[in-house]
């Protein structure tokens, strides 16, 4: 497994890099976001996209009419009170 370190000014941002079979895994330390990829370039690509997603750098929320599209009612687009499942967590 490789890491590595990068100190910011305010922050030092750490990525682990490993191979699983055919598949490179990347992990971002301090928000434990994963992603995964055929190699090593497509591994810290994926990183980097859903780093700004969790960061709320990129993305949006679907409007009620883009669910439509998709067919969901956007009434029932909600977790209400309920804990989500523990995949998402």
């Amino acid at each position: 497994m490789a890491s590595s370190t990068r100190d910011g000014a305010d922050h030092a941002d750490e990525i682990r890099l490993w191979r699983e079979d055919d598949w490179w895994i990347a992990k971002d330390v301090d928000t434990g976001v994963t992603t995964q990829g055929p190699s090593r370039v497509a591994a810290l690509e994926n990183l980097d996209e859903a780093i700004a997603l969790y960061n709320d750098e990129i993305g949006k929320e679907p409007t009620d009419e883009e669910l439509r599209e998709m067919g969901i009612d956007p009434t029932d687009n909600t977790t209400g009170d309920q804990e989500p499942p523990d995949v998402i967590k």
